[in-house]
């Protein structure tokens, strides 16, 4: 089988799927039935991929029959076939979980309108950023991601939401604008924008201009990864929004933007000379991350805070520059990836259970709810890296990495990471310690009983509680975040899918050695370039 024929299919299908599913759009079964087999499908050509791109090399398409460097070529190697699994499978179980959700809240006929074809939307440009061969496709690819992400983040139209969506579809742009007017200079500099082509072109530019091109590049990037000194918007963007739509940012979004780094940054950019300020910039997204981490009273905050500190591990891997500092990037990013999107949607069950997310109106979770007690436990304990979780893993390996660099500022990031480290586990302890282990305080508790005898005399979802949020249909009543809602039974619909991706990251621990050696496979290919030249230039790459 030519598995080339398979690249384009991770970015068509999700398209065809959001059309189906708009067509569809009066039938909630229809929807849930396209949207679960277009990311079931996914999920197995990524696979396919992954498998071949091992074996066999980088699997090339050239869109359209053009080839590169003229036409758009899709590009399916280790890292870009790696990466697309792990987000198949993040996305596949975000969207059952969101189905459940639902379902349980809102019946199962209840069509589910804009969320399913805008979903898919954002799958496909997450693949594309993937899979392009050329820098102005990977541009494409982030403007669907914005498009797609601006819709999801303000679903429900409340004041809370359209403010944090207007600062972040903002930011968004200014870093698209800063990336669209390096992808315009780099043309302008060398005649191409396929990136296999620009790994050749680019050594004949002045050091100078190549030195302004990369650094354009990567602030770019950087917004997007929420890279210090660029992080601010994201902590104040996320929280506001629904359970599966923060997990699914959380676990995507800022990794489409480490992505890029590691694939510019070793393509284009080899020997960086901005290896030193990566790694500043890396010590400091870890450690100013995690302290505001520790300053918060609010899970989703919290979980906010060490989603941009855990990002400075992967900057951390890639300013090293080495194979070893590269494949503990990439372990990284894949459990990164896993976690995140867990304890996400761990959040969104303990909304539901508890009436909150602030850590002041929670507590006694632990007796009332034990499941959900260890689903949180379980995740916050591999974020935080303690054995044998992978978690720990990566962190070692980061750490391993830097003592073979044996720089004083690789050691300096050493000590940065131990640090983070220990503060994640405190913030994660003090969180599971306050909503699951310390009794419900008792305001909160009166506060929550008038709420759920408002919400029994009530006819619909509006209660005591204000205005409540719905997911799915648009704007009707939700309260404001900091106030508690009614608490509501777990439902093994939404459990389920939370539980899976807890299993999925305990399993990495189990299959931490073969993945190992696979990231190890591909740190040595971004490193020697050639089996990515060679494959989408087989006629070589001169001028």
């Amino acid at each position: 089988m030519n598995a080339s024929a398979l690249v384009p299919l991770p970015v068509i299908l999700p398209l065809l799927g959001a059309g189906l599913a708009f067509a569809f759009g009066r039938s909630a079964r229809a929807q849930r039935v396209v949207s679960v087999v277009v990311l079931s499908v996914i999920v197995a050509v990524a696979a396919v991929l992954l498998t071949r791109a091992d074996a066999h090399g980088p699997q090339v398409m050239h869109l359209g029959g053009w080839h590169a460097p003229i036409g758009i070529a899709l590009v399916a190697d280790r890292v870009s076939a790696l990466m697309l699994l792990v987000s198949a499978v993040v996305a596949l179980c975000v969207l059952v979980y969101s189905l459940g959700q639902g379902v349980t809240e809102y019946g199962p006929d209840t069509p589910l309108s804009v969320f399913h074809p805008t979903f898919l939307v954002l799958i496909a440009g997450v693949s594309n950023a993937f899979l392009s061969g050329d820098l102005f496709n990977i541009y494409v690819g982030f403007e669907v991601l914005l498009a797609a992400s601006y819709v999801l983040l303000t679903l429900g139209g409340t004041s809370g939401r359209i403010r944090a969506g207007t600062i972040y579809v903002i930011v968004s742009l200014v870093s698209s604008v800063i990336f669209l007017t390096a992808i315009a200079l780099i043309y302008a500099a060398t005649g191409t924008v396929n990136l296999a082509h620009l790994s050749v072109r680019l050594e004949d530019v002045p050091d100078g201009i190549r030195l302004a091109l990369q650094l354009m590049l990567m602030t770019g990037f950087a917004v997007k990864a929420a890279v210090f000194p660029l992080w601010a918007w994201l902590p104040d963007s996320y929280p506001t929004a629904p359970a599966p739509v923060t997990a699914v940012f959380a676990g995507l979004l800022t990794k489409v933007g480490i992505y890029a780094i590691i694939r510019t940054q070793t393509l284009l950019f080899p020997g960086s000379e901005i290896s030193g300020l990566l790694m500043w910039a890396a010590l400091l997204t870890m450690l100013i991350g995690v302290l505001g981490a520790v300053a918060q009273t609010d899970v989703k905050r919290m979980l906010s805070f060490t989603l941009v500190s855990h990002i400075g591990y992967m900057v951390f891997g890639v300013a090293l520059s080495g194979d070893d500092g590269l494949s503990a990037a990439m372990f990284y990013v894949v459990h990164h990836i896993t976690i995140q999107t867990t304890l996400f949607l761990v959040v969104g069950l303990i909304e539901r259970r508890g009436g909150s997310t602030a850590l002041d109106r929670l507590g006694g979770l632990a007796r009332s709810s034990p499941v959900l007690a260890v689903l949180f436990f379980v995740p916050a304990m591999n974020l935080a890296g303690i054995p044998p979780f992978p978690g720990f893993l990566g962190k070692v390996a980061l750490m391993q990495a830097g003592v073979e660099n044996a720089s004083p500022m690789a050691y300096v990031l050493i000590a940065g990471a131990v640090t983070t480290s220990l503060l994640t586990l405190y913030a994660m302890a003090k969180a599971w310690n306050r909503a699951f282990w310390q009794p419900r305080p008792a305001e909160a508790d009166g506060w929550h009983r008038d709420a759920e005898d408002g919400a029994a005399d009530s006819t619909g979802a509006a209660g005591a509680a204000g205005p409540a949020t719905d997911l799915h249909r648009g704007p009707v009543s939700v309260a404001e975040p900091e106030a508690a809602e009614p608490s509501r039974p777990l439902q093994l619909a939404m459990t389920g899918p939370a539980a899976a991706l807890v299993l999925v990251g305990i399993t990495l621990s189990v299959v931490a050695g073969p993945l190992f050696d696979l990231t190890d496979r591909a740190a040595v290919d971004l490193r020697e370039r050639a089996p990515y030249v060679e494959a989408v230039l087989p006629q070589g790459g001169g001028p």
